[in-house]
């Protein structure tokens, strides 16, 4: 029997705490993925480069929708299923479209209160930027061919059957995915390294067809 790949969400770390590993494996892979490339407005005018030049490059949109059940589990006596239902797989795919905690949070209010501080003792307005959070970086894995950097766009859950303790066992969830391209994660290795393989695999691929056609071509007698 053919072992069976399934998809994944994993989302990894990215701060001096070190890589926190957060996976969503697909219980049941999508029956179909829909794929947008969105292809940039090619420049036009006389000032602009010429029409087959472009500044940016294709922005690929990935959607699809995933099957949560915890029937299986139950039946099984799995002690996760039945403290949680899947409620533990849906709180592990919200985690990743927020900002991460790190203790970035606690030295924020430090620096409010130092402000506050300040602002009493010269009689100034001491005004403090907002600090930026980081949203967790995600890998979405399908198959060999395709480990992608991305960003979690949409997600819509469908809860749609319950316990006897109201945790969900039964869940539809629609994703939209945006995928990063490699100019946007300079700094990220975890990432380069993900669109290198994949593009490399993606070169693997276009070779192999290149082979099959020019054995074709060879039998053509004319």
């Amino acid at each position: 029997m053919p072992y069976l790949v399934r998809g994944a969400l994993v989302e990894y770390g990215n701060d001096f705490l070190g890589p926190l590993l957060n996976a969503v494996t697909f219980q049941f892979n999508p029956e179909s993925l829909s794929r947008a490339i969105q292809i940039p407005t090619r420049p036009t005018g006389v000032a602009s480069r010429e029409v087959g030049q472009t500044g940016e490059v294709p922005v690929e949109k990935i959607t699809f929708t995933a099957h949560f059940s915890a029937a299986d589990q139950l039946d099984k006596g799995d002690k996760a299923a039945r403290a949680y239902g899947i409620g533990h797989q849906l709180a592990a795919l919200e985690k990743m479209v927020h900002p991460k905690e790190t203790v970035n949070g606690f030295m924020a209010k430090a620096v409010d209160e130092i402000g506050k501080l300040l602002s009493n003792v010269a009689g100034v307005t001491v005004t403090l930027p907002i600090p930026r959070e980081n949203y967790p970086r995600t890998l979405f894995m399908w198959g060999q061919m395709r480990v992608l950097p991305v960003i979690i766009e949409s997600m819509n859950i469908t809860e749609q059957q319950y316990d006897q303790s109201l945790n969900p066992i039964q869940a539809e969830v629609s994703l939209g995915l945006n995928v990063i391209t490699i100019n946007s994660y300079i700094d990220d290795t975890v990432a380069r390294g993900a669109l290198t393989w994949s593009n490399l695999a993606k070169d693997k691929a276009i070779e192999n067809l290149v082979n099959t056609a020019k054995q074709g071509i060879d039998i053509i007698p004319f």
